[in-house]
């Protein structure tokens, strides 16, 4: 049945596009593009399937649990929940569409769409691995596609940036190993779901606290939160215009995802123990990131330090669940979903800003805030969708940014009305920086110098339509992501009653 082989299917098809992709001659690119392309959308199909089948209230779904390396109880083991169906479903849609936008890459293609086929693979077994082994495996698996990315399709620093993005996640990855091997000599096991049952180190606390800031470590680089965000603008600046799509729109969610799937369940204790300062963390990253990207004049810097404070809002939800003065489950649950609405929305919105200034920067070659002006006469379909995505960043009602917000702020309230109060200035200074960047591109007068810029086409229309289609359809019915995510985000939340 489809049980035993749609998640197999949907982490694997693209590392078989890969394999096709490399048996096309250089020659081919057209070949080479419309392959990957191809190969991708089988993914995005499955993923539509597995949110429609999923049953909320039912567990984990579609297991395959097998024997992998028996001589130290390493299992292939895979599964499913509210909190993994909305990343699959976000990954392969982003992916798609990405490779849909580089159609204009020239140089190199070849290893340009392989490197991203064999990037889906990693950040789809991430989000569908139940072993550790097997998640840590698919950790790292998505590391390197994305420094080859940034290292050899980016900018004028993308040497620098491709090594500082690798070293900084490294260090991460070394930490979660450690604990990883701590955790299975401590209990046998390397399954996820027999440690969130056994709960290892429950009789030495100081130890437990080790693990847990280790993994905290790894996953808080990733989403990444202040202060092991310094990565992040370097990586996104250099990054081609796709790569910052997927670094922004998945790989950041895969920090996020991994308190959720390990940190919460499996150390119950320390995350209530130490929440506070994860929910402190959170809020320097929510009031800072902000702040910086009002400071930018980089259109794609300003929107990589907005990324910085749209996680805080996620790593807020995800401290007030574990806090020790919630006032009940439901504001537990209610954080969480909007932590996981966060993930997915913030995937969406941003995912297309990045494109949209990659599309600028096409006909420009230029960032600069302060040298556009009065674009929105010339290119009246784009400034609507760069005002539609803007808006939805910044939280209008109506849109998709505000409902996930909103349900972090309510969850919050009942664990902290002064946490609550502080996150809030964060949306104050998100919409003025967003306004000002609208003002400075589309209002006021043209700049002589882009008298002729053309609007999008249809190529660029086809990666962006189906984000903003979403970005309106989360923001008017939200119960098409909270029926998946909601039974989860409530079983998590009880953990800590």
């Amino acid at each position: 049945m489809y049980e035993n082989w749609i998640l197999t299917l949907i982490t694997f098809i693209p590392l078989l596009g890969a394999l096709a992709v490399m048996f096309i001659p250089r020659s081919r690119p057209g070949a080479i593009k419309w392959t990957a392309i191809a190969m991708s959308l089988p993914p995005l199909a499955l993923s539509v399937l597995l949110w429609i089948w999923y049953r909320p209230g039912h567990g984990m779904q579609f297991e395959v649990n097998l024997p992998w390396i028996t001589a130290i109880n390493v299992h292939y083991h895979m599964g499913v929940d509210g909190i993994s169906i909305p990343m699959i479903a976000l990954t392969a849609l982003l992916t798609t569409l990405s490779l849909i936008y580089s159609l204009i890459i020239e140089d190199r293609p070849k290893e340009y769409f392989w490197l991203f086929l064999v990037l889906e693979t990693g950040m789809m077994g991430v989000f569908t691995a139940l072993d550790f082994i097997l998640f840590y495996v698919f950790w790292e698996v998505s590391l390197v596609p994305m420094y080859f990315l940034i290292g050899v399709w980016g900018g004028a620093r993308k040497e620098y940036a491709a090594i500082k993005f690798f070293l900084y996640t490294l260090v991460g990855s070394v930490a979660m190993l450690l604990a990883i091997l701590g955790m299975y000599f401590s209990v046998g096991t390397f399954d996820m779901l027999e440690l969130t049952k056994v709960r290892p180190f429950l009789s030495n606390f100081g130890v437990q606290s080790l693990a847990f800031w280790a993994l905290f470590l790894a996953f808080a680089i990733k989403v990444p939160i202040w202060p092991f965000h310094t990565w992040l603008p370097d990586a996104h600046v250099e990054a081609p215009t796709a790569g910052s799509v997927i670094l922004a729109g998945v790989l950041l969610k895969m920090g996020c995802y991994g308190f959720l799937r390990v940190l919460l369940p499996i150390f119950p204790a320390a995350s209530q123990y130490y929440w506070m300062h994860i929910a402190v963390l959170a809020l320097i990253s929510i009031i800072y990131g902000a702040l910086v990207a009002m400071a930018q004049k980089d259109m794609k810097k300003l929107i990589a330090y907005s990324s910085v404070n749209h996680m805080g809002y996620v790593m807020l939800g995800v401290a007030t669940a574990a806090s020790v003065s919630a006032a009940s489950v439901v504001d537990r649950a209610t954080a969480l979903n909007g932590a996981m609405m966060q993930m997915f929305n913030h995937g969406v919105i941003t995912g297309s800003l990045f494109l949209l200034v990659g599309i600028i920067y096409e006909r420009t070659h230029n960032r600069d805030l302060t040298q556009f002006g009065g674009l929105g006469v010339r290119v009246p379909i784009y400034g609507g969708l760069l005002v539609t995505a803007s808006l939805a960043s910044l939280g209008l009602p109506g849109m998709s940014g505000f409902i996930s917000e909103f349900f972090v702020f309510k969850g919050t309230f009942g664990a902290s009305v002064l946490l609550t109060g502080l996150a809030v200035v964060g949306v104050v200074i998100t919409a003025a920086f967003f306004l000002w960047m609208i003002q400075r591109v589309l209002l006021g007068p043209l700049n002589p110098k882009y008298e002729k810029i053309t609007d999008v086409d249809f190529r660029e229309i086809v990666s962006l339509a189906p984000l903003v289609a979403l970005m309106v359809a989360l923001g008017v019915y939200p119960n098409l992501i909270l029926r998946v995510i909601d039974t989860s985000a409530q079983t998590l939340a009880r953990i800590f009653l």
